[in-house]
């Protein structure tokens, strides 16, 4: 989700400036993330700093957007608890997610707020199925999901998505359970949903790595965020 009242004016990024590809090992502190991509977006914006797509984990903490109820925070246990602008509602990261942190200068990218929610989700359906997972957007509800197991049951998220958008530069992004504890889930009503459940990659596909998700991501990504020239 997005905060379009960010997303008014827009100052292009030089095309020369390459995008850089980031993957930082261990756990990035949450609040020094916040404050590097809030520093580097504005530098994307003054055209001092190319595009970043950062891959990362956090340690444990939960983060409420803008549409965040207080009553869906229902046991935070001892992780830190953060508010943020970033749209949608209550999520999780921790160990074992694959956080995607994505400042991309969207005027140059079709200056489309729902055609960029569209394009991350893509993005990471994409990734999905390089992995063998036939991942989908569910109707009327944010992230990607996969359909569930037997025939009645509810889906599973696999990815929640927050994206927030000042003057057209985006930031924050997606996250992708690959193998985190879900336990800590009940900690939250995830992205306000009651009617379906959260899974990891490695629920369905045990063999796959951390370094091949991140390899599906690379290279998927041209793919779902074409330039607008």
């Amino acid at each position: 989700m997005t905060d379009p009242a960010e997303t008014s004016a827009s100052v292009p990024t030089p095309l020369d400036l390459p995008l850089e590809w980031r993957v930082s090992p261990g756990l990035t502190d949450y609040d020094a993330a916040l404050e590097e991509m809030e520093a580097r977006a504005k530098a994307i914006r003054g055209g001092t700093a190319g595009e970043l797509i950062w891959l990362l984990e956090h340690p444990p903490v939960y983060t409420a957007g803008t549409s965040a109820r207080r009553e869906d925070l229902l046991n935070p246990r001892d992780a830190l608890i953060r508010e943020t602008g970033r749209g949608g509602e209550w999520t999780y990261h921790g160990p074992g997610q694959r956080v995607v942190y994505i400042l991309l200068d969207v005027s140059r990218r079709g200056q489309d707020v729902r055609r960029f929610v569209g394009e991350v989700e893509g993005w990471a359906i994409a990734a999905l199925a390089e992995l063998g997972l036939e991942a989908d957007r569910r109707p009327g509800y944010p992230g990607v999901w996969l359909a569930p197991a037997s025939a009645g049951g509810l889906p599973d998220k696999i990815t929640a998505i927050g994206v927030r958008l000042t003057k057209w530069v985006s930031w924050h992004g997606m996250a992708i359970n690959f193998n985190p504890d879900l336990a800590a889930y009940d900690g939250i009503v995830p992205c306000g949903i009651h009617d379906g459940g959260v899974t990891r990659i490695t629920a369905h596909k045990p063999a796959v790595t951390m370094a091949d998700l991140d390899k599906a991501l690379e290279r998927s990504f041209a793919q779902s965020f074409p330039f607008d020239r």
